[in-house]
């Protein structure tokens, strides 16, 4: 490959890491053409981009990117995909979903909400992230109970009265 067509890659990979909030890196060696084809139809409908690169590349787009990513230099051996999203968990359920039926993906790392995971045994905590529009609900529906009670308590009230003044109103 000329030196001209690595530098495009690179451009490309910095490119999809700074414009990307969230991306893992994993092992799917070992996957035959039809699981492979599987998992890349999977991330397709998860809305996942799943890219195999060479580490020297991937490792020079890190270095050139805006992302603090120093750490995961030490998972650049043997072959590397990343998966690019926009929610933090959403690699972690697929590969977790794949998982059921395969050895592979393994997890190598992964850059989610501005921290790094490293190895595989951070696939369940990666699963219990929240994403932003989760957070926001919560927060949401928190801010939404002690209003609901409010109204609650009130109508109850009001049911209450209502009975005491139709009692009333039926002895005279």
């Amino acid at each position: 490959m000329k030196r001209s067509d690595k530098q495009i890659i690179i451009d490309s990979l910095t490119e999809q890491i700074n414009s990307s909030n969230h991306f893992y890196l994993a092992d799917i060696s070992e996957l035959n053409a039809s699981d492979t084809s599987d998992l890349r139809r999977l991330c397709f409908n998860q809305e996942v981009k799943l890219v195999v690169v060479k580490n020297t590349l991937l490792r020079k787009a890190l270095e050139s990117s805006d992302k603090q990513a120093d750490e995961l230099y030490d998972v650049l051996k043997g072959n590397t995909s990343v998966m690019f999203t926009e929610n933090g968990n959403v690699p972690a359920k697929l590969i977790k979903e794949f998982r059921k039926r395969h050895d592979r993906p393994i997890l190598k790392g992964a850059y989610v909400e501005e921290s790094i995971y490293m190895g595989d045994n951070q696939i369940d905590t990666l699963v219990a992230i929240k994403s932003k529009n989760e957070l926001i609900a919560d927060v949401v529906a928190l801010l939404q109970s002690p209003m609901k009670t409010v109204v609650s308590q009130l109508q109850s009230g009001a049911n209450i009265l209502h009975g005491v003044l139709q009692t009333l109103g039926e002895k005279e």
